[in-house]
């Protein structure tokens, strides 16, 4: 009872000072988070040993000048994204409607009303603003449900806030160990549904089986959407993220289509990586480096399996 109550006023107080951040007028805000990243990358240097040594094993080509150039820009658009976050605590539908803008819904609607698929899978990753993808619930056929696959935060009140967040806009959260279970109840609903699946994390040792080339280094991918895709017959999309202008973002969703004739045993996921490499390279600062996305090698996994099975 005492750790519910301590989680209910972490909540209102990270609620509380969210709500009143969010009020602000976009112009403040922006000003706030130039003040906010002097602290970040100059003084706190939150995590800048991680998102160097990413950057640089990502773009060994590029000389150091260049390298520095993209850390700074990421950290200055991260601090964008905390107030761009919070502001979606009491934003309107008609702003969001002004500063992202979706390309490519009426391919998501055909893929169920001409197609006859029960599900779009899209797949995203942590690049640009990937929570105000959440808005799109607001854009869609009130026909068609619309849910996102999330991993639980650790922090009780944090978790809570960010699924009201999230929830705000109409959609589902599905928290990930749940993801098969609420999809298959979903078809026997027959209900259209769009699932989300920000795709572009480092699975946990027992989870990962595949590897692909992704900037300079064999990765480990999930597979889980594309497994569960075959089962209920989903369509595949990538949400292609830019970034005209500070405040102003463009989703565009390309289908995934993949060789008749398969040439790894998950294609989509593969083919995924490769839409994700592409985005990145185009504007390197807007993916989440500080992510430690590669603190498992391939090396490791494979010893640990020898160690397991013996000669793999």
């Amino acid at each position: 009872m005492r750790e519910d109550r301590r989680t209910k006023l972490q909540y209102w107080a990270v609620y509380g000072f969210g709500h009143l951040v969010s009020l602000l007028p976009f112009w403040l805000l922006y000003l706030l988070s130039d003040v906010l990243y002097f602290f970040v990358y100059h003084v706190v240097r939150y995590r800048r040993d991680v998102a160097r040594e990413n950057i640089a094993g990502s773009f060994p080509e590029k000389p150091q000048k260049e390298l520095r150039g993209i850390e700074r820009k990421f950290y200055h658009f991260f601090c964008d994204y905390v107030f761009e976050t919070l502001k979606l605590i009491t934003v309107s539908r008609k702003s969001m409607a002004k500063r992202i803008t979706f390309k490519g819904l009426e391919q998501l609607e055909d893929a169920f009303h001409k197609e006859g698929h029960p599900f779009v899978f899209i797949y995203l990753g942590h690049y640009c603003n990937w929570e105000w993808i959440a808005s799109m619930s607001w854009f869609v056929s009130p026909s068609i449900h619309c849910a996102q696959i999330y991993h639980p935060i650790y922090n009780k009140a944090v978790d809570r806030f960010f699924l009201e967040l999230r929830g705000r806009f109409g959609g589902e959260s599905i928290p990930m160990r749940a993801t098969l279970r609420r999809i298959v109840q979903l078809k026997r609903e027959q209900r259209p549904t769009m699932v989300g699946f920000i795709s572009d994390q480092l699975p946990k040792w027992e989870s990962m089986h595949f590897f692909v080339p992704f900037l300079h280094r064999e990765t480990a991918v999930f597979t889980g959407a594309e497994q569960i895709g075959r089962q209920v017959g989903a369509a595949y999309f990538f949400g292609e993220m830019s970034r005209p202008r500070r405040g102003y973002y463009e989703c565009t969703f390309r289908r995934m289509e993949t060789p008749s004739t398969p040439v790894t045993d998950y294609d989509v996921t593969a083919l995924f990586m490769q839409y994700l490499e592409r985005m990145i390279r185009k504007a390197p600062q807007y993916w989440l480096w500080t992510h430690k996305r590669w603190k498992r090698t391939k090396e490791e996994w494979l010893e640990r399996q020898r160690q397991v099975h013996g000669n793999v």
